[in-house]
């Protein structure tokens, strides 16, 4: 493979892109279902410290430089053939869609919520609720993000082996 701007662009796309899903399906298929186990307490008070400590420059470098990345590939990648460009295309709208808006829209809105409760002064019956409210929203949105950088990662996996697909 040749190194040119719209090889590294996809690869770092690529990366990026597979980082995600990574993120998410370990967070789907791991840490959901085991903080899951948890008393309602101990459950929100988990989910407000990793929500805490997942927003940190190199998530959001990884997680917002994909969909960027991603348009630098769709750029570079534009004198392609028309199948490459449009797994390209395909790969990053799915992205953009399925886990940015989902997470900008779905999850964040939940972790803000989550997030400005006070756990130690709530009630069992009010954790009990608010574990309600949240976790299976959440975890429906989550499941969206995952399919989505699933699909997206695979798509740009086969956009990278083959430019002629």
């Amino acid at each position: 493979m040749e190194i040119s701007i719209s090889n590294l662009t996809l690869f770092a796309a690529t990366l990026l892109v597979g980082l995600t899903a990574g993120l998410c399906f370990t967070w789907g298929n791991a840490v959901t279902p085991g903080i899951g186990q948890l008393d309602d307490l101990n459950y929100l008070r988990a989910f407000q410290k990793m929500n805490r400590s997942i927003e940190n420059p190199l998530f959001f470098t990884v997680f917002f430089g994909a969909f960027f990345v991603g348009i630098a590939a769709l750029y570079a990648n534009k004198g392609g053939s028309p199948e490459h460009f449009r797994l390209i295309l395909i790969a990053l709208g799915l992205y953009f869609l399925g886990v940015v808006l989902v997470t900008v829209l779905g999850n964040v809105p939940l972790n803000q919520f989550l997030d400005k409760t006070d756990l130690t002064n709530s009630s069992l019956k009010e954790l009990q609720a608010l574990r309600k409210r949240f976790e299976q929203p959440w975890n429906r949105f989550h499941s969206i993000r995952i399919l989505a950088a699933i699909i997206s990662f695979a798509l740009l996996i086969i956009a990278s082996i083959n430019k002629s697909v």
